[in-house]
C-alpha cells in the first residue's frame, strides 16, 4: 500500500460528514436569523475536518500502542495495527495535523472577529485548543478519557453543543436557547454513533482494559442507552421544527429519522456485535442527512 493510502486510511474518511453536521446545522441556524458569510462557512468546515482528522490520527495512534487494536477487533484494520505506518510516522502526523489545527483556528477566529471582539477571539481560542486537546486525549496517555468511559460525554459537547452554538455564534455573536435544542440533537446522534463503534467493539475492548461506557454497562444496557439517544435526537430536533415552523417545509429534516428507525429494529433484534458495523454508516450519514435537511429548510438565503 502506498504511503498516500496509508494516511488516508488513517484519516478515516467516512467520519467526515458526521463531523460537520453541526456547523450546518449551526449555519442553518445563523441564517434563519438573518445571518451568513460564505467564508466562515467554509472555514469552520475546515477547521471541523481538521479537528476530526487529527483525532483519527491520534485514536489509531493511541489504541494501537495500548493493544486495543488487535486481531480480537471487528471493524477497519488500522494504520499502526496493520503496519502500514509506524509509531513515529504517526507521531508525526499528529503533530502536523495540530499545526494545521491552529493555523485554521486562528484563520477563523480572526477573519469572523477581528480586534472588534477581542474578547470573544480569545475565548474560541481557548476552545479552540481545548478541542485539539480533546481530539487526541481521547485515547492517548495514561489518563485518556476514552478508557474511562467518559468519551460519549465529550462526544455529546464538542460534536453537538460546541459545533452547533459555536458555529451560529461565530456569525451572530449571539445564541438563544432555542438553539439548543438542535445542538442537543446532533450531540446526541453522534453520541449514539460513538456509542454504536463501541457496541460493536465490545468484546475486544473488555478483553484490552478499554472502560468505554458500553463496557461499564454490558452489552444489553448499552443497546437501551443507544436507543435513548436516538430519541432524545428525535424529541429535541422536533421540539424546535414545531417551535419555529413556517411551512410544512421545516419538517423535511423528520425524514432523515426514517433510515433511523429502520436503524432501530436492526439494533433491538441483533445481539451479534459483528452484525453491528454496517450500522455505523447508516447512523453517521443519516445524521449528516438531517443536518443537510435541517440546513435547507431553515436557510433564509436560499
Amino acid at each position: 500500500m502506498s504511503k498516500i493510502k496509508a494516511w488516508l486510511l488513517a484519516a478515516r474518511l467516512r467520519t467526515l460528514p458526521l463531523s460537520i453536521s453541526g456547523v450546518f446545522v449551526g449555519t442553518a441556524l445563523a441564517n434563519y436569523y438573518q445571518y451568513y458569510n460564505s467564508l466562515i462557512f467554509v472555514l469552520a468546515i475546515l477547521v471541523t475536518v481538521a479537528f476530526q482528522i487529527t483525532s483519527n490520527f491520534a485514536n489509531d495512534y493511541g489504541d494501537g500502542i495500548k493493544g486495543t487494536d488487535n486481531e480480537e477487533r471487528i471493524g477497519p484494520k488500522r494504520a499502526l495495527q496493520s503496519g502500514i505506518l509506524s509509531r513515529k510516522e504517526l507521531k508525526h502526523g499528529i503533530i502536523y495535523a495540530v499545526v494545521i489545527d491552529v493555523i485554521l483556528v486562528i484563520g477563523l477566529l480572526c477573519f469572523s472577529f477581528g480586534l472588534q471582539y477581542i474578547g470573544y477571539l480569545i475565548l474560541f481560542l481557548i476552545l479552540g485548543f481545548i478541542s485539539i486537546w480533546a481530539a487526541i486525549k481521547y485515547t492517548v496517555g495514561k489518563n485518556a478519557y476514552g478508557y474511562r468511559g467518559l468519551g460519549d460525554i465529550f462526544v455529546f459537547v464538542f460534536f453537538g453543543l460546541l459545533a452547533v452554538l459555536g458555529s451560529m455564534f461565530l456569525y451572530t455573536k449571539f445564541i438563544t436557547l432555542e438553539a439548543v435544542l438542535p445542538a442537543i440533537s446532533i450531540g446526541a446522534l453522534s453520541s449514539a454513533v460513538l456509542n454504536l463503534n463501541n457496541l460493536r467493539d465490545y468484546s475486544s475492548d473488555k478483553n484490552s482494559g478499554k472502560n468505554t461506557l458500553v463496557v461499564k454497562l454490558g452489552f444489553e444496557n448499552g443497546k437501551k442507552y443507544h436507543l435513548f439517544l436516538l430519541a432524545l435526537a428525535f424529541v429535541s430536533v422536533l421540539l424546535f421544527i414545531i417551535l419555529h415552523s413556517q411551512s410544512y417545509w421545516n419538517f423535511i429534516p423528520l425524514l432523515a429519522f426514517i433510515p433511523i428507525i429502520l436503524h432501530i429494529k436492526n439494533i433491538k433484534t441483533n445481539s451479534d456485535p459483528l452484525l453491528l458495523d454496517p450500522e455505523l454508516k447508516k447512523l453517521a450519514l443519516s445524521t449528516f442527512l438531517l443536518a443537510l435537511l435541517f440546513y435547507f429548510s431553515f436557510n433564509n438565503f436560499l
